[in-house]
């Protein structure tokens, strides 16, 4: 690839990044405006209809044979696992500022290279030690255990994290079999049910104001899944994966102009740590 090509490509992967970034944000705020009505469970349950609805779409015009899959039981377990990460990401976007649930989930890509190891089989290394070293290091100083009670949303949005490095090892095995549209349509059809069965009890009809920011939740979940796949496959990883440290100072900003949340100056020095390990990992991977 000639190097004027090599430029395109980043500069078209900076712009799906851009796609991404906003995708994040307004699920973000979408769940947390509709939280104060609604249960996580519900929103969960909505995002999956509209997620659902959507891939239907797709899967009609392009064949249904897209969808078979040769790991049902795989993409049933790894739906499960990552309607836990879903579970646990909304809860801390409920409770916690924005700009700490962002550094948290910094973690994913160190618990994902954790994980690799005995699932896939990857190699641990000394720079995979070190690596998961300073990540929980980061981690430490945003929670600062010992000194500051650690919240119940904190804890969830660390769940959530491991729960997404599980769905990502489990989803890198499908990928081997199973088509990209097939791993997106059993997410929505094996996690609509979960979301559904336990909201019943405590059920909400939404208002007609509302369903604008349901469609958001739904529709930016696979947004944003979809345009930062479109990034990783033109640029590099150490050239998107900085790109994506961008959710924090965005979601900070947006916190202190909506919500008026503090800036916790603990919160950024834990995510520039958790940064330092995935850029020494990506660059010595």
């Amino acid at each position: 690839m000639n190097d004027i090509q090599a430029r395109k490509n980043v500069l078209i992967a900076a712009l799906w990044m851009v796609g991404t970034l906003a995708s994040f944000t307004a699920m973000a705020l979408s769940v947390r405006e509709l939280s104060e009505t609604m249960s996580t469970f519900q929103l969960l349950f909505f995002r999956s209809l509209v997620g659902l609805l959507v891939v239907s779409c797709l899967v009609w015009r392009t064949g249904w044979v897209q969808i078979r899959s040769q790991q049902l039981g795989l993409q049933i377990f790894r739906n499960i696992i990552h309607y836990g990460g879903q579970f646990g990401w909304f809860v801390g976007i409920a409770l916690l500022p924005l700009a700490e649930v962002f550094a948290i989930e910094y973690t994913v890509p160190i618990w994902t290279m954790i994980f690799a190891i005995p699932i896939l089989g990857e190699r641990l290394t000394a720079m995979r030690i070190l690596v998961a070293a300073i990540g929980f290091t980061g981690v430490l100083v945003i929670l600062r255990p010992g000194i500051e009670i650690i919240d119940v949303g904190a804890l969830a949005v660390i769940g959530a994290a491991v729960c997404y490095a599980f769905a990502h090892v489990f989803t890198k095995k499908l990928s081997r079999t199973d088509s990209n549209l097939a791993i997106l349509f059993y997410m929505t059809v094996v996690q609509l049910p979960l979301g559904l069965i336990p909201s019943l009890g405590d059920w909400y009809w939404p208002q007609l104001a509302e369903w604008p920011l349901i469609t958001i939740v739904g529709l930016s979940a696979l947004s944003a899944h979809y345009c930062l796949t479109s990034a990783f496959r033109l640029a590099d990883a150490s050239v998107v994966a900085p790109m994506d440290f961008l959710r924090l100072p965005l979601a900070a900003t947006l916190g202190v102009l909506i919500y008026n949340e503090p800036l916790d100056p603990f919160v950024f020095i834990g995510a520039v740590i958790i940064m330092i390990g995935i850029t020494v990992n990506i660059r010595k991977g």
